[in-house]
């Protein structure tokens, strides 16, 4: 199973902190729906919310948000997983774990989000930069 063979991402990729407590929901487009606080149930912490270099990249070449990204994976939206990756988090949610989310952006690129078992760190990479 492809979440069980994750290495600790927030030790292997180089990351640069998110100025999250400034950060609102962009206006809805196409490529960035609208995802408030308040639509969304959050159902974990995420701490300290960082990012590699080429995810910001990327994410501002398909004109998405970080935090839109962020919101859909703190409210179990996992993305493009598989069922067995998809139950490896509902069972990390209950029983404690790392959680991995993985969305396609308009660009046709990949980026990951992992929140550490500890919820310490939620990091968004490429996963180029694994």
């Amino acid at each position: 199973m492809f979440f069980e063979g994750l290495a600790d991402a927030a030790q292997s990729a180089y990351r640069i902190a998110l100025p999250m407590t400034n950060f609102e929901p962009a206006p809805s487009s196409e490529n960035t729906p609208d995802l408030s606080r308040e639509r969304l149930p959050r159902a974990f912490d995420l701490g300290q919310m960082v990012a590699t270099p080429g995810a910001l990249d990327a994410l501002e070449k398909a004109s998405v948000e970080p935090l839109s990204l962020l919101l859909r994976h703190q409210s179990c939206d996992w993305g493009d997983l598989g069922a067995e990756d998809k139950r490896a988090n509902d069972n990390a949610l209950k029983f404690g774990g790392r959680i991995f989310s993985a969305y396609t952006l308009p660009t046709n690129e990949r980026v990951w989000i992992i929140t550490e078992s500890d919820h310490s760190v939620t990091t968004i990479l490429l996963p180029s930069e694994y």
